[in-house]
């Protein structure tokens, strides 16, 4: 199964791993699953290191590959996918967490959060803190 993670669980994966629910580890650890990041998350993670806050310690630079190297699979942006986002109803303000829920309901891919509002979405979402 391919799971696409949140940027929170994503960046939780890297670094904090303890701070991932217990079923959600068990998912991303199973060799029968396949972890997923979008750039969506990758975007994300750019326009806050370009913030240069000296509390986020994530450079895309070197997330990207780190991922690639650790068997995650990369998730890019379509047209589609983007044009989907326009049919979610209007739950949760972050476009960041928009997109990634409409790649999820377009590519079949179960999403990975631990946001309570984001679960509030139809689709494949899996919901665990």
């Amino acid at each position: 199964m391919r799971l696409l993670l949140d940027t929170h669980i994503l960046i939780w994966s890297i670094r904090e791993r303890d701070r991932i629910s217990k079923r959600h580890a068990a998912l991303i650890g199973d060799e029968g699953n396949i972890p997923v990041f979008s750039v969506v998350s990758l975007w994300e993670i750019a326009i806050k290191h370009g913030r240069g806050n000296p509390d986020f310690h994530f450079d895309p630079r070197v997330v990207r590959p780190g991922l690639l190297a650790h068997g995650y699979e990369e998730l890019p942006i379509t047209g589609p996918q983007v044009v989907a986002v326009g049919n979610l109803p209007p739950i949760h303000r972050d476009p960041f967490d928009r997109l990634l829920v409409a790649q999820a309901q377009i590519e079949g891919i179960t999403l990975l959060t631990a946001d309570r509002i984001v679960a509030e979405y139809p689709g494949p979402i899996d919901f665990a803190l």
